[in-house]
């Protein structure tokens, strides 16, 4: 009887351990899957039900629905010349590319998570255009015409900048100044890409609410989305998650390294309400970068939005850094 009595613990003890790590595991890649983890466009929209305050609120739609949607409108009646690269991990990326009459420089869009050159800078592409710039509208990883299953935060996004970088100056026969502009995910994005070997027509980085490294990034959804304190378990599995299946480490996504190398001028911006990437990572950012550098906070504004709340201010500061380093 001891020994079946023993037994029957020891079962129960393994039961109940199996189930603990089941829930360790099991909540993990929950975070994983949701944030990560990317299965194209019918996924999203099954994801009708993952609409948080934090994301209604950070998106232009929330203030500015008729200008967001006057500029995308405007994106999708030009027409675009369809490009391709294959990744350094061997997927295909496509951008669209708007050329304009006398150019003087090439601009690289690079957008957010999730999102699209023409929604992310519908507001500003136009602008940009009609100012002496080629556009090439880049679909990062997993978003529009492009391939992939995981974001990468910028782990890999920032080789992909590199990249079309490079297609860019091969096309450049002119040798025009080119200018990596991101915004928020693409922003981080272009910033790590910084600290790699970019073509010497690349005269700039501008960098709209961009995030300082996964790892923060994830911190402040959990908290401030989630009302999730320590969050340092949670993390080591989603990064476990990222090793085994996205092949890539959470501490990879980070602008540290790169902030300290990079000499090229960067024009920073961030929205003062931001609760989506606060403001305090591109104070982070601005504060870690050794190049010639400007800082522009947009009170009032939130996410994506300084285009659209000081939008005289926004384009002054462009037109003012191209002017400034073109040459």
């Amino acid at each position: 009887m001891n020994d079946t009595g023993n037994k029957q613990k020891i079962l129960r003890l393994l039961e109940i351990t199996a189930g603990a790590f089941g829930l360790f595991v099991a909540f993990g890649w929950s975070f994983f899957d949701m944030l990560v983890r990317c299965k194209g466009k019918k996924r999203q929209k099954k994801r009708k039900w993952f609409q948080l305050s934090h994301i209604k609120k950070n998106h232009p739609r929330d203030k500015y629905e008729k200008e967001y949607e006057e500029g995308k409108l405007w994106c999708a009646e030009q027409q675009m010349k369809d490009c391709f690269i294959r990744s350094r991990d061997g997927l295909y990326l496509h951008a669209y590319y708007l050329p304009t009459k006398e150019a003087k420089r090439f601009v690289l869009l690079s957008h957010g998570y999730k999102g699209s050159g023409f929604g992310d800078f519908a507001y500003t592409a136009r602008f940009l255009h009609e100012n002496a710039c080629n556009l090439l509208f880049i679909d990062q990883r997993c978003c529009g015409l492009s391939e992939g299953e995981y974001i990468t935060f910028g782990a890999k996004e920032q080789w992909d900048v590199q990249q079309w970088s490079y297609y860019i100056a091969a096309r450049n026969r002119e040798k025009l100044p080119i200018y990596l502009y991101g915004e928020s995910m693409g922003a981080a994005a272009v910033l790590m890409a910084s600290g790699h070997k970019l073509p010497e027509e690349v005269k700039g980085l501008i960098a709209d609410c961009g995030f300082c490294s996964m790892k923060r990034q994830l911190q402040d959804i959990a908290a401030n989305w989630f009302h999730l304190g320590w969050v340092e378990l949670l993390l080591f599995r989603v990064d476990l998650f990222c090793r085994m299946f996205g092949r890539f480490r959470m501490s990879d996504a980070d602008t540290i390294e790169a902030m300290k190398k990079n000499k090229r001028p960067v024009l920073f911006f961030h929205g003062e309400a931001d609760t989506y990437v606060v403001p305090e990572n591109s104070v982070y950012n601005y504060a870690l970068c050794s190049a010639p550098k400007e800082l522009v906070i947009i009170p009032e504004a939130r996410h994506l939005c300084a285009p659209y709340a000081a939008p005289e201010l926004y384009r002054q500061k462009l037109l003012d850094f191209f002017e400034k380093y073109d040459n």
